[in-house]
């Protein structure tokens, strides 16, 4: 069966070079193959994104600006693990709240995402959520949020415009064939065989 395995080796040596509001970077070393390895990681605390599907085969996209990638991105709504002891899910859900005024009566999970393992320990977990109803209120929004577009679009559009390389998220990308695989070889509602809402989140240090 092919599967990532989990398995961290020993942490010989560790420096902190840099503490910041979100995340840090740190000097590790470790021991691999006899020889002893010092890398530079960005710590991060991991995040949750949300896929969430109307009845009409469209997915609620953000447009936000990314003033590192230089550019306004399409992503989907998504949030840092930055509360300490707050589930997944409950974070998933909240920050689906916060960032589109919506909420959702079924929750599964649909993917997990290591955004770039050789650097940083990052690891986004991606939810579907369907049954999805607009909250009474909206959530008044900061900073790059407080010009951020919300807009429903047709998965088929995201696939055709990731494949004409017009998106460039990687949260977003990962998550929409997913989708579009389990949409073709599943037989539950969507067409999406996804796993419980609460499978294990193995990858993410704070739930092992």
């Amino acid at each position: 069966m092919l599967a990532d395995a989990l398995g961290a080796q020993p942490m010989l040596a560790r420096e902190q070079l840099f503490a910041g509001r979100v995340w840090g970077v740190e000097a590790q070393e470790f021991e691999l193959g006899g020889t002893r390895i010092r890398r530079e990681v960005i710590v991060h605390p991991g995040a949750v994104a949300v896929v969430a599907m109307n009845d009409r085969d469209e997915l609620m996209l953000v447009h936000q600006y990314r003033h590192p990638a230089g550019g306004t991105l399409w992503e989907l709504p998504a949030g840092l693990l930055d509360v300490d002891g707050e589930d997944p899910l409950t974070a998933a859900q909240r920050e689906l709240a916060e960032e589109t005024d919506l909420a959702a009566d079924t929750w599964r999970t649909l993917i997990d995402v290591s955004t770039s393992g050789g650097g940083s320990t990052e690891i986004i977990r991606v939810y579907l959520a369907t049954d999805v109803h607009e909250l009474p209120d909206a959530f008044e929004r900061f900073h790059e949020e407080a010009e951020m577009e919300r807009r429903w679009v047709p998965l088929d559009e995201i696939v055709d415009a990731a494949l004409a390389m017009r998106l460039h998220n990687a949260t977003l990308l990962s998550a929409a064939f997913a989708l579009t695989a389990m949409r073709a070889r599943g037989t539950a509602p969507h067409g999406a065989v996804a796993h419980p809402a609460d499978v294990p989140f193995d990858w993410h240090p704070a739930h092992r």
